[in-house]
């Protein structure tokens, strides 16, 4: 029963959160941010939020800054909009999983088109 409710959590944090990002944040340097997910502890007292940053490696690391400065009023809010007695301590993560799948795809196109040049 005690993990269902951390579940729900965690989807209500991730929603809000991006809902934050999208409405609230008035932040010029966040505009290319996704919330891929949230996982949250047990004891609800912490909250790792994974986030894929968009454009150069400059605007990702001005988004990663405004980001970082933001976490107070994002937790405040969380605690407001979802109800809780104590609001979680939001660590953000970089997820580079797309990054990832994008490098293993050129990977395997360059195999591929190897295999072709072999066949001729």
């Amino acid at each position: 029963m005690a993990r269902l409710r951390v579940e729900k959590v965690q989807e209500a944090i991730q929603r809000e959160i991006s809902n934050m990002l999208l409405l609230d944040i008035k932040d010029p340097r966040i505009k290319l941010v996704t919330v891929t997910g949230v996982d949250l502890t047990d004891d609800m007292s912490q909250a790792k939020v994974f986030v894929s940053l968009y454009g150069s490696a400059e605007e990702q690391e001005q988004a990663w800054k405004a980001l970082n400065k933001a976490k107070g009023f994002m937790r405040t809010e969380i605690a407001k909009r979802i109800r809780l007695r104590f609001a979680p301590e939001l660590i953000l993560e970089k997820d580079t999983s797309l990054e990832y799948g994008a490098h293993i795809d050129s990977l395997l196109r360059q195999i591929k088109e190897n295999e072709g040049n072999k066949n001729e």
